[in-house]
């Protein structure tokens, strides 16, 4: 006997795995099924979850803090910068955000 699992998510989360599943060869529901058969095998979360920092500099001093602010602007110097535009294009691509 096989047993239903009902989930709610949001319209576009849907979607955008849907397409993304698809892509990979399979479907949300195959995926899902693999999602629990690799926690089972695991024995937990089958990736690793953490508590994101939001703040990346809260643990830095003042000093850490003004040497990475050199730092930028020595390598703004050098032209080692990207435009934010780019840098936000690409991150939309990579994470199909």
């Amino acid at each position: 006997m096989a047993s239903t699992i009902q989930v709610r998510v949001d319209d576009d989360l849907k979607v955008k795995s849907d397409e993304l599943f698809r892509d990979l060869g399979t479907d949300t529901t195959t995926a899902i099924r693999m999602f629990l058969t690799q926690a089972l095998a695991v024995n937990g979360f089958p990736f690793e979850i953490k508590r994101v920092n939001s703040n990346p500099y809260e643990a830095l001093t003042e000093q850490e803090l003004l040497e990475k602010l050199e730092k930028a602007r020595e390598q703004a110097k050098q032209g080692l910068v990207r435009e934010a535009k780019e840098v936000s294009s690409n991150m939309r691509a990579k994470y199909g955000l």
